[in-house]
């Protein structure tokens, strides 16, 4: 039997292995999976989880529940050695460990890109993963409940600022989520008022939201702004020192919550600890059936897809064009790479990937969205309930389907659930705390009843 190894559990590794369990005989090949985490996150539905929308573990797909057949190992390929057919892997506990291989797939995806930039490291949050989502939207509800028992001043302006850097997809869906969140709470919070709040996205272009053209992304900045947010465009953060955040126009004011979305940056495994071929900005590089290698010099055994790959954008009128690193691409590259592999085991010819996009779909909080294809621009609520619906049908398993659409049709009938369970992340702190010994306790006295 040959051993498939697939190099990451995100949308291509998972949809790769899923459909590799269904089209393969038991007796043709034994698939694995490495990954960090026991699930796949998807994340479209990470803004929608730091507002309070939809459950944070219905975002996650459980790698054990859906790949029944696939082994799992729950680590980190720290090298890959093809030459070898054997990668480096790091589990959590205990010492690496070399694990070969017959046919390789790349899918480890891309890491957040940070920059050099004092205080980000120490205070910044990113929203890649759903743990980032959920603590994003407890840090919220916490600085609410602080910022009422608090006079106006800098001290509860400073816990009712949120800044977002990046304003991509990502951050601009999640940036006006959390301000959509942030509005409503004031209904509960009657100390507080829509003043109080001060929501700034940051980004070092001219304009937001480039995979739409210019009009609809001017409408999402007006509309922004309109809802009471500070949009700074061809800016960028100096110094996110202690929270005290310095902008390249010389404007400073302190923030509670920064959250850093300014884009994917390359997979440090892919791009500096493997014999697979790389370009210039660390990617796999593939041909359009995803194998890795060119049309000359094609590498046997090895395959590549989603965000680590620079796949051709065989739909693109641009010449050498790459698709662009998403989950509309990564969804249907790991189906046909799984396609590919049984293929080619079978000695049949490997076809090539090729998406027209189905245009672009994003939130800007409840009620509220964006969608373009080509010149169709439709904004507002119907644009909303298109996000809403896409995304439910693309989600994998009918399992998460309904939990998802069940959790929204709650949040109609009983509003947004805001209760804040930052407390989680010290669950010891209580217990320490009654067990500390008393200085000054006064000694027991048996009492007796009855």
């Amino acid at each position: 039997m040959r051993k498939i190894l697939i190099v990451g559990g995100g949308y291509a590794g998972f949809y790769t292995a899923w459909k590799l369990e269904k089209k393969l005989r038991r007796d043709e090949a034994e698939i694995t999976v490495v990954d960090p985490r026991p699930y796949m996150t998807y994340q479209p539905f990470l803004p929608e989880v730091a507002a309070g929308s939809i459950e944070a573990r219905h975002a996650a797909i459980s790698l054990r529940s859906h790949l029944r057949r696939t082994r799992l190992i729950h680590g980190t390929v720290t090298r890959i050695e093809h030459a070898d057919r054997a990668v480096t892997v790091q589990p959590r506990d205990g010492e690496p460990f070399r694990l070969g291989y017959d046919i390789i797939v790349v899918t480890a995806g891309a890491v957040t890109r940070t920059f050099p930039i004092p205080g980000v490291t120490e205070h910044a949050i990113g929203m890649k993963h759903v743990e980032e989502a959920v603590a994003i939207r407890d840090r919220l509800l916490d600085a609410f409940d602080r910022a009422s028992m608090l006079p106006p001043g800098p001290d509860r302006s400073r816990l009712l600022t949120v800044t977002f850097v990046g304003g991509g997809f990502s951050g601009v869906e999640g940036f006006a989520e959390l301000l959509s969140l942030a509005t409503a709470l004031l209904k509960s919070y009657p100390e507080l008022t829509f003043s109080d709040l001060a929501f700034h996205l940051i980004e070092a272009r001219d304009r937001i939201l480039p995979e739409v053209t210019d009009r609809p992304g001017e409408w999402v900045v007006r509309t922004l702004l309109e809802r009471g947010a500070h949009i700074h465009l061809e800016t960028q953060l100096v110094s996110a020192v202690d929270g005290h955040i310095v902008l390249s126009t010389g404007e400073e004011f302190d923030s509670h919550t920064i959250v850093w979305t300014a884009g994917n940056g390359a997979n440090p495994v892919i791009a500096n600890n493997t014999d697979l071929p790389v370009n210039e900005r660390g990617s796999v590089i593939v041909r359009a059936d995803m194998r890795v290698g060119t049309s000359d010099t094609p590498v046997p055994d090895a395959w590549a897809a989603g965000d680590a790959a620079a796949v051709p954008d065989l739909a693109s009128s641009v010449a050498g064009a790459l698709t662009v690193p998403n989950a509309q691409h990564a969804v249907r590259q790991g189906t046909l790479l799984a396609s590919n592999i049984v293929a080619s085991l079978r000695g049949k010819a490997a076809r090539d990937y090729v998406h027209h996009s189905l245009g672009v779909v994003a939130t800007l909080g409840l009620g509220k969205g964006i969608f373009q294809w080509k010149g169709i621009v439709i904004t507002g609520f119907l644009a909303w309930v298109m996000h809403r619906g896409y995304h439910v049908l693309a989600l994998p398993t009918w399992e998460r389907k309904v939990r998802v659409f069940l959790v929204w049709v709650t949040a109609v009938l009983f509003g947004r659930d805001i209760v804040s369970l930052l407390s989680v992340q010290h669950p010891r702190r209580a217990f320490l705390h009654g067990a500390l010994p008393r200085a000054h306790s006064a000694p027991s006295r048996e009492v007796r009843i009855g």
